[in-house]
Parts: structure tokens; sequence; C-alpha cells
């Protein structure tokens, strides 16, 4: 009950400071805008329907925006027969875009937490990814976002995040180097406490594939 109560100030308090959102309509006049800006013609035959296209598509990339932490970590499975060992999950497919640029980043998260009273389904840890990749987003923000949730709504006694990467910011435009990855982590409880631990995670999530 704390936490949707949480999860209703926090989304409350976000609503009460968010500017108004556009229309569709000046969503897709902005489209228009750019393409002129980049030197085409909005009004040609194979750009009539971009700016209605671009929108639908913010629409997706961003729908972060409107999911709600707590309906995603709303449930947790006390009947495990006592296990409390670590749950991993790995290799969870994730793509956002940088606040910088509004160009993808793209790569892979590891999640790991030691359970406290119960499990979450792993289906909802990789949903978890999705709520906050799917905004405006810094990896490093986007990291520590994860981490916080769980803390917030799981307290385990540990969870361990960890997000590759290659930056298209960095890949198409700048230095211009593609094939480069950044990594990011963050460890709370018995991870943080305990480097063995750290060992542990590190070594399963690059384990034998």
């Amino acid at each position: 009950m704390d936490a949707v109560v949480k999860s209703l100030s926090d989304r409350r308090e976000r609503d009460a400071t968010a500017p108004a959102r556009p229309s569709r309509e000046e969503a897709e006049a902005a489209v228009r805008t750019l393409i002129q800006w980049a030197g085409d013609d909005p009004d040609r035959e194979g750009l009539l329907d971009t700016p209605r296209r671009v929108t639908a598509a913010y629409d997706e990339f961003f729908r972060g925006y409107r999911d709600d932490v707590a309906a995603v970590l709303d449930r947790t499975f006390e009947e495990v027969s006592g296990y409390s060992d670590m749950v991993l999950v790995r290799d969870i497919p994730f793509y956002s875009h940088c606040e910088h640029h509004i160009v993808p980043f793209i790569g892979k998260a590891y999640i790991a937490y030691y359970p406290s009273k119960g499990v979450v389904g792993l289906s909802k840890l990789a949903r978890l990814v999705d709520v906050f990749a799917r905004r405006l987003q810094t990896q490093e923000n986007l990291t520590a976002q994860v981490v916080q949730a769980m803390e917030d709504y799981l307290h385990p006694r540990g969870a361990a995040v960890l997000f590759e990467a290659e930056h298209q910011c960095m890949s198409l435009r700048g230095v211009q180097k593609a094939g480069v990855s950044t990594v990011t982590s963050q460890f709370t409880g018995v991870f943080k406490d305990n480097p063995a631990e750290q060992v542990r995670f590190m070594t399963m999530i690059r384990g034998t594939r």
C-alpha cells in the first residue's frame, strides 16, 4: 500500500510541474518545421505523411512517461520454498534516447537482487527497464532510476544493475566512433557492502553463453 501511495504522490507531483503537453497538431507542425530546417520540402509526396508518422513513433518511443512503476512491481510471490539467494535476469535488450541529441542508445541490461520477503515476476524486471528507458535519458540516470525503483518497491537485501549500450550520438555524429560501448553499474545493500558479491554478479553475467 505504501508503494501505491508513493507512486500516486510522485505522479501528482510530476504532473503538477510538467509543462502542458502540446496537441498532436502542434507536434506535427513542429516536425514540418524541422523537415524544412533540414532543407527539404514537407509538402512533397514522400514527406506528406511524415509528421503524422513521427508523432506516432514518439508516442511509442517515449511511452515510459505514461507508465506506472508501481503497476509494474505491484506483486511479489512469497511461495518460493525458502529461496533467498540471488535472482539474476541478464541480456535484457533495451533502447533509449539520449536527452542531449534525441538519438538512440541501444544495448542490454543486467539486473540482480537478493529477495527479502518474496520474488517479483521475471518479466516485471524487463518491463521496469522499459519504463525508464522509454524516456529521454542519460545512461547514468537510467541505471540509477532502475536501482531506486527496486529499492522503493521490492525492498531487497541488495540490488545490482548494469547497463551496456552503444550511443548513436557518438557513433553517427561528433567523434563518429562506431562499436564503442558504455557500461554503467550501481549496487545497493549486500552488493554494495560486500565486494565479493559484486564479483559474483559480474561473473554470472559474463558466464558461459
